[in-house]
């Protein structure tokens, strides 16, 4: 699930081989619209993920919607030979308890052996990046983020918007960071082990990744 693809009811990428990529994004140099990453046939795995996702709620097939730059580009770091098969799910709402309880439905797939990635920023404000005076905030909000997740308070982190310091200004809105609800939910316990694998400010923002174990 990215922070780029939000859609209701909750639908699915195409998921044939080399599926299309989805270039949402410009201001940058036109190799980054020519990139390919040509995933393998995903149709076994978009059965299986209809199927725990649909449990309680419609899911449509999007047959024109390929992997957009939020899914496309981190997978490109961790599975260079793009031979995992990727199935993409829209955010149907950006309602943290509701993608919680998405990610709860995705749960047995994680316990298989499906990664479920939530993709967005930890912190998203394009006001910080250009002034370095609010940087602050946002490492506040880092680190208020990452001792919650340290601690297991879903509590905190699905009502992060009265609880996290500077919430406002770290996300203006909501789509950089409720992707990581998702998770949550598919992790299944509360107190999973939360290994953080990328610590980084950049642009005033941080690009903290975490993983759940």
């Amino acid at each position: 699930m990215s922070a780029h693809w939000e859609s209701a009811p909750l639908a699915i990428s195409n998921p044939v081989a080399g599926t299309p990529l989805y270039y949402d994004f410009d201001g940058f140099d036109p190799h980054y619209s020519t990139l390919p990453y040509a995933t393998p046939d995903a149709t076994a795995l978009a059965r299986r993920v209809i199927g725990a996702a649909a449990d309680t709620t419609e899911v449509h097939q999007h047959p024109d919607r390929g992997l957009d730059h939020g899914a496309f580009i981190p997978l490109m770091a961790m599975y260079s030979a793009a031979d995992v098969p990727v199935v993409q799910l829209s955010m149907p709402s950006l309602d943290p308890k509701a993608l919680f309880d998405l990610g709860k439905r995705l749960q047995p797939l994680r316990e298989e052996g499906i990664l479920v990635i939530g993709s967005g920023f930890m912190t998203h404000s394009f006001e910080a990046a250009r002034n370095p005076a609010l940087a602050g905030h946002t490492r506040a909000f880092d680190a208020w983020a990452a001792d919650a997740l340290d601690r297991g308070d879903v509590d905190a982190l699905l009502d992060y918007r009265r609880k996290a310091p500077s919430a406002d200004i770290a996300h203006p809105t909501a789509d950089h960071f409720v992707p990581l609800l998702l998770t949550l939910g598919a992790a299944g316990d509360p107190g999973a082990t939360v290994i953080t694998r990328v610590e980084r400010m950049f642009g005033n923002n941080s690009t903290r990744s975490v993983q759940l174990a």
